[in-house]
């Protein structure tokens, strides 16, 4: 079968019954059981550490749970395994096909010329996985570099697993790269294959100034979210708690009051029953708005998700498998789907906003037709031909990752105005379409 895209999933089923509430002080729970708990497969480090966690001070956020489960520094998810790829525990779509890269460097490029051609370009990605799509950009730029010729162009990765950034220094380096010292916001910096300054960060904040694109591919899925349930006493969070029946299970429960979460995060026109929001995203798309509206450039984020529309999607993922979010933690990707309206609120007016739009839509716009064309022309063996095509299916079928993904941008304001020929009849041309999010004129 086709390896698992983290989209493609039916949700998990644990909030289909009535929650129990958790006890109204955080008490001692399990003090009984024998032993600590031990997770399936013998994994059970992160488990026990949690519910030492939990019995110390009672049940907590889902929230801190992703964060604990994905990037503790001991036994985190994405600091020890970080599956990303055919061998871990899910695929995306650069690991899929080249030409999904290839366009993204396009469409980088495309509006790196409707700006005005500026003379440095950052390109930042955020949570990169294997490199592998920095490496399809960045072949698009060397193609293209009678272009971006008198263009001062870095990379800029933003990556808090070491083990990750080990195999992107790899993929795109080829191993030339050397620890920063202690006093410089990169940890450590080198020179790509294609003969461009490269850097790495731990957080967004450390990343310098100036004209910037920044992308965002399967980045905004993986931060931890809060999940809240109307009850008839009003909005609740969702908690995790160990299960006094099973002492080595974790389950989820009700606040058995509102938390500060619920008071912050709850829009009060809310008429959903089951609510997540992820409010580290939020303050990420602000951090992106306001240096877009300083220093220029523009965001391309892609995920998928909804426009504040769906209810529970949180689940997990574990060797190309639907996991359970409680089981095991530690050993299987937590993911939620993005809301993407509450991206562009939390960009509050700083950039305009364009999508989200689906996968399918903008890769058509991108000219991935054409581009398959040209790579099954050129392809002399039947296997290849085979693989384009399957590869070509699974990017742009409704039924897998064409609707599920979604793509959605930041521009500054100014990329969309149409100066009003009336007032000003000495007035350019109004911009160029936004590539992607309309179809891509092929000059």
């Amino acid at each position: 079968p086709p390896p698992a895209t983290r989209g493609a999933a039916p949700l998990s089923p644990s909030l289909s019954s009535p929650l129990p509430t958790a006890p109204a002080a955080a008490v001692r729970l399990c003090s009984g059981a024998g032993g600590e708990p031990e997770a399936a497969g013998g994994d059970g480090a992160m488990l026990r550490h949690l519910a030492r966690k939990l019995r110390a001070s009672g049940p907590v956020t889902v929230a801190e749970y992703m964060r604990e489960a994905l990037t503790n520094p001991g036994q985190g998810y994405y600091t020890r395994r970080g599956g990303v790829g055919q061998s871990g525990d899910f695929i995306t779509s650069p690991e899929i096909s080249q030409v999904f890269g290839e366009l993204i460097g396009i469409w980088y490029v495309s509006e790196w010329m409707a700006m005005g051609k500026p003379n440095t370009f950052q390109l930042v990605e955020l949570g990169p996985g294997r490199g592998t799509l920095t490496e399809d950009i960045l072949r698009v730029f060397k193609q293209l570099a009678s272009v971006l010729s008198k263009c001062d162009v870095s990379v800029h990765l933003v990556e808090v697993s070491p083990k990750l950034s080990e195999i992107q220094a790899a993929t795109l380096t080829g191993g030339k790269v050397r620890p920063n010292p202690e006093d410089e916001s990169a940890y450590m910096k080198g020179i790509t294959k294609t003969g461009i300054p490269i850097f790495w960060y731990r957080d967004i904040q450390d990343v310098p100034p100036g004209y910037s694109f920044y992308l965002a591919h399967e980045f905004f899925d993986a931060l931890p979210i809060h999940k809240f349930q109307r009850t008839e006493k009003g909005w609740r969070e969702v908690l995790v708690d160990i299960d006094p029946e099973v002492p080595d299970q974790l389950r989820f429960v009700l606040s058995p009051s509102r938390t500060p979460a619920t008071q912050n995060f709850i829009q009060p026109e809310e008429r959903r029953d089951h609510v997540e929001v992820c409010p580290e995203a939020g303050v990420i798309v602000q951090r992106l708005a306001s240096r877009i509206e300083k220093d220029g450039g523009a965001a391309l984020v892609a995920d998928y998700g909804h426009n504040g529309t769906k209810t529970d999607t949180f689940r997990g993922f574990r060797n190309h498998k639907l996991h359970d979010v409680l089981s095991a933690p530690g050993t299987a990707d937590l993911t939620a789907d993005v809301d993407f309206s509450y991206l562009r609120k939390m960009a509050q007016g700083r950039t305009a906003t364009l999508g989200p739009i689906k996968q399918r839509e903008f890769l058509k716009n991108m000219g991935i037709d054409l581009r398959l064309q040209v790579l099954l022309q050129n392809s002399g063996d039947t296997a290849t031909r085979e693989q384009l095509l399957h590869s070509y299916d699974m990017l742009m079928n409704p039924e897998k990752m064409g609707d599920c993904f979604n793509f959605f941008a930041l521009l500054p304001h100014h990329r969309l105005v149409h100066p009003d020929k009336k007032d000003k009849p000495q007035s350019k041309s109004p911009p160029p379409p936004v590539a992607g999010f309309n179809e891509l004129l092929l000059k």
